[in-house]
């Protein structure tokens, strides 16, 4: 009987440095499951984990930034084209802003997986109850 074995690797380096797993599905069945079940939620949270780490910002520049006249900073917000705009609106007191009121940044569902500036400004600006 030849052993059948699934390795995790967890690196992109030569194999000598790198670390990996090695499940034996030859050894206990059940084990071997159980050590792959336990791998899955800790993929998943590491996943999670780099995906909001590296979560893109919204640029001036982006189309639907333009359109909605999307600012960074809402101090800049053009006061003669947004005429909605008010002093002391920003990203982080408004109802679409996803994060903490203290968060430099966080999600807005406007823009999608991008992430927008606490002290940003746009024209959906929605203050919050």
């Amino acid at each position: 009987m030849s052993a059948a074995f699934i390795t995790i690797r967890l690196s992109s380096e030569t194999p000598d440095a790198a670390f990996t797993s090695h499940l034996n599905l030859t050894e206990n069945p059940m084990t071997a499951r159980r050590q792959f079940i336990q791998w899955i939620p800790a993929a998943g949270l590491a996943l999670m984990a780099a995906r909001s780490a590296q979560a893109e910002m919204v640029g001036d520049k982006d189309a639907n930034a333009v359109a909605l006249g999307y600012v960074a900073d809402a101090t800049k917000a053009d006061k003669a084209k947004f005429k909605t705009y008010a002093a002391g609106q920003k990203c982080s007191n408004c109802q679409l802003y996803q994060g903490k009121a203290t968060d430099a940044a966080g999600g807005c569902p406007l823009f999608g997986a991008k992430q927008v500036a606490g002290p940003g400004w746009c024209s959906a600006y929605a203050k919050k109850p």
